[in-house]
């Protein structure tokens, strides 16, 4: 039989298998993702999630479109769900029982190309009783991930805070399509962007603007293949944290000048436990040292 927690006044319980499945669609985005996740099927979270309303006696997930999302007492339940679980594990591990907890990570697309291959590696050494879970998503909407606890941590850019970890100085650089040549003195300087907000859109306007180039946003994208596509037609420059990978179809832009580095951070949701954050900023910090001329800090 499962594990159980019974809850005061209420005459059900909740089973650690349901809260399981449910923290599963909380942290991958779906029943189908958290199925895979888990290695269910869809029907048995779907039956999960059923249970739990039984038990709850309220609804958790309402149709939203062609999906589905949590409502108010269903995210309510995620975070109490997670608190269970926790000390659940806590209380095994307490008795040298084996334990696998599971960590979702997520990242841009310019730290999943060149980081995240690395650090699955270094965490399979370093953390191996640890199950890792990525997400690849934009910035803000990684913030707002750590910030609810869907996301266990992040790698952010300029993200300072009591729960960030400093890995280091991330280098950027201008790439541009092998045609391109740069507009004369009076002309703006095209710049092939991410949507805004984005960091690297911002340290490339003000890199330009500190040197007196006027710039102008000729394409924007919501991802880093779009930047990519726009610079490879020739639309204009973009600026890129590629630890010295040129992009297929592009060439590195030396005659626009240097940007200041970005400096990357792991950060972490509140309440996190354990030196989870810190074994994943240790295991980035040779690539980018490497990489990079990282300046280390901890």
């Amino acid at each position: 039989m499962a594990p159980w927690v019974t809850l005061r006044n209420m005459s059900g319980s909740l089973d650690i298998a349901t809260l399981r499945s449910l923290v599963a669609i909380a942290d991958c985005g779906g029943f189908q993702r958290a199925a895979s996740s888990l290695h269910l099927s869809q029907g048995a979270v779907s039956q999960h999630v059923r249970r739990l309303e039984s038990t709850i006696g309220r609804p958790l997930v309402e149709r939203h479109g062609r999906g589905s999302r949590f409502t108010s007492d269903g995210e309510q339940l995620v975070v109490q769900a997670r608190r269970i679980l926790a000390l659940h594990d806590d209380t095994l591990r307490g008795f040298g029982a084996e334990t696998e907890e599971t960590v979702t990570i997520g990242s841009t697309e310019h730290a999943a190309a060149q980081l995240l291959p690395a650090l699955a590696a270094g965490l399979a050494d370093a953390a191996p009783s640890h199950r890792v879970r990525f997400r690849i998503d934009r910035g803000a909407r990684l913030r707002e991930g750590v910030a609810t606890g869907r996301l266990d941590l992040a790698l952010l850019l300029n993200a300072e805070g009591s729960r960030a970890e400093l890995v280091g100085d991330l280098d950027l650089a201008w790439y541009a399509a092998p045609s391109w040549s740069r507009p004369d003195a009076h002309a703006s300087v095209p710049v092939v962007a991410f949507d805004s907000p984005c960091s690297l859109r911002n340290r490339a306007l003000e890199t330009l603007s500190a040197h007196d180039l006027p710039a102008v946003i000729s394409a924007e994208a919501t991802q880093l293949a779009g930047v990519q596509a726009a610079v490879g037609a020739g639309l204009g420059v973009a600026l890129m944290a590629t630890l010295g990978h040129t992009p297929e179809g592009l060439v590195p832009c030396h005659d626009l000048p240097t940007p200041e580095p970005l400096q990357l951070y792991v950060c972490s949701r509140p309440g996190l436990r354990g030196p989870i954050a810190r074994t994943v900023a240790e295991a980035l910090r040779p690539l980018l040292g490497a990489e990079a001329g990282l300046a280390r800090g901890a």
